[in-house]
């Protein structure tokens, strides 16, 4: 069965009736270990190309890119925006009776300390069968797969009904400005296309099993705010009471302790129910029903708290920077902290902001949206796409469940969606929740085997949909 998500609110449909199907003939005659020995052999390489941003130097990664296209006959462009930062395009012919697909991905990833590794986090050293690096999983890893699947297409030459477009952008860790240009300036190498793929999709693995399948459909939208407090400076050997700092402090507890109230989405609560049975009790009973679970308040406290759900019922808060004085001994007369903050659909940033300058009960803070609010928006599921997504997953990992959901964070499908462009966030890639650790975080590595095993099921969906 398939759902089709309302405009207003994002949707997590659980999937499970679709009928497991064969992989594609064409699929079963090409040569797959000799591409997935390759597939890890570039993984590695491509790991080793620090696009750290900032500063980014992701012109590295396109000259990558660009090496393999031209040995492979494809063609391809670069587009230095600008000193270092550069977008790359390749295409895969078709005979243009359907629009395109682009496969999307971006080449920048975010900083590591590399104390905190267990290796260096550009040297891809593979341990215990996992090949670390700093953007394996965000999103290195989707880029090496749709890097595989153009090499596919270009040594095996399969006829094909719409063209293959491959699209690598810069700095979308930071401000998006590779995308933005792109769009503003050459959107018309691929503004025609129906469909885009990139990252988004949340797998889970469990005991070696994949448990569900999350192709994401829509994202929560960032709401970054900068919170400035200002104060009389001095030396640091004469403590002032209010100075900048301190009252900055005094609002961030406040801050901290703030709980922002439960909304449950009706397609959340479905998502709840559909997963009940993959949980142990009591969680089990308590997801199956969700709504009278939330009316308590130590429950609805702990899955808020909970990294894996709680963005799920509401908006959510991070403190993630804060700077003052440059010098020990000096008290600044200005101090600052940053929020990322995620707004759930349906929610206005204005009323946001409202409630939070009331949390903070100080009006002499300043608090500035230092990022461009982006509305959230969604793509349907009712698509030749998404049902090819979820017949050739469910031909691979017949026991897994397949669901769209919700993202915490953002991706560029909000972007490209404002195109008319059907965005879903996709990857066969599966990992555990110790692995997904690594996103953002420490020790950041992809499988061998998601490697080797993703390089086939991300072509197949591709030259399916392609036909």
């Amino acid at each position: 069965m398939i759902i089709k998500l309302s405009k207003a609110v994002v949707v997590l449909i659980l999937l499970t009736t679709s009928v497991p199907i064969r992989a594609q003939s064409a699929s079963d005659k090409i040569s797959w270990p000799a591409y997935q020995d390759l597939a890890v052999d570039l993984m590695r390489q491509y790991l080793r190309i620090n696009t750290s941003n900032p500063p980014g130097n992701e012109i590295e990664a396109a000259k990558f890119f660009k090496a393999i296209f031209d040995k492979e006959g494809l063609q391809s462009e670069i587009f230095e925006y600008k000193p270092g930062r550069a977008n790359i395009i390749a295409r895969y012919k078709g005979n243009g009776s359907k629009r395109p697909i682009i496969l999307l991905n971006h080449t920048d990833v975010v900083t590591a300390d590399p104390k905190a590794w267990r290796v260096d986090p550009f040297s891809a050293e593979i341990i215990d069968g996992s090949i670390y690096g700093r953007g394996a999983l965000d999103m290195k890893g989707e880029g090496l797969l749709q890097l595989m699947t153009m090499i596919i297409l270009a040594r095996d030459k399969p006829a094909l009904s719409r063209d293959v477009i491959f699209l690598a952008t810069a700095d979308e860790e930071v401000k998006d400005e590779g995308s933005f240009w792109m769009i503003a300036n050459k959107s018309a190498l691929f503004k025609d296309a129906e469909y885009l793929l990139t990252e988004g999709g949340d797998n889970f693995l469990d005991g070696g099993q994949v448990k569900f399948v999350g192709v994401d459909v829509a994202e929560k939208a960032p709401y970054w705010l900068q919170l400035t407090a200002v104060g009389q400076p001095g030396h640091g050997s004469r403590p002032i009471a209010d100075s900048a700092p301190n009252r900055l402090v005094r609002v961030m507890q406040r801050i901290l302790a703030y709980e922002p109230p439960v909304k449950l989405l009706p397609a959340v609560e479905k998502f709840f129910k559909d997963v009940a049975a993959l949980q142990s009790e009591p969680l089990r009973s308590k997801f199956a029903n969700i709504r009278e679970s939330l009316k308590d308040p130590a429950f609805a406290k702990q899955l808020a708290d909970s990294r894996e759900y709680g963005f799920l019922i509401h908006n959510t808060i991070s403190l993630t920077m804060m700077s003052g004085s440059k010098q020990t001994n000096v008290i600044p007369n200005e101090a600052t902290c940053n929020l990322d903050v995620r707004l759930l659909p349906g929610e206005r940033p204005e009323d946001f902001l409202a409630e939070l300058k009331r949390v903070i009960d100080d009006p002499t803070i300043r608090v500035e949206n230092v990022n461009t609010f982006k509305p959230p928006n969604s793509s349907p599921t009712n698509t030749e796409l998404f049902e090819v997504i979820m017949r050739i997953t469910k031909a691979r990992h017949p026991e897994a469940l397949i669901t769209t959901k919700m993202l915490s964070g953002y991706t560029e499908s909000q972007l490209y969606r404002q195109l008319g462009i059907t965005a879903y966030g996709w990857t066969p890639i599966y990992t555990t929740v110790e692995e997904n650790e690594g996103v953002h975080g420490n020790n950041e590595r992809i499988t061998v085997k998601n490697v080797r095993e993703g390089t086939r099921e991300f072509y197949e969906v591709v030259s399916t949909i392609s036909r």
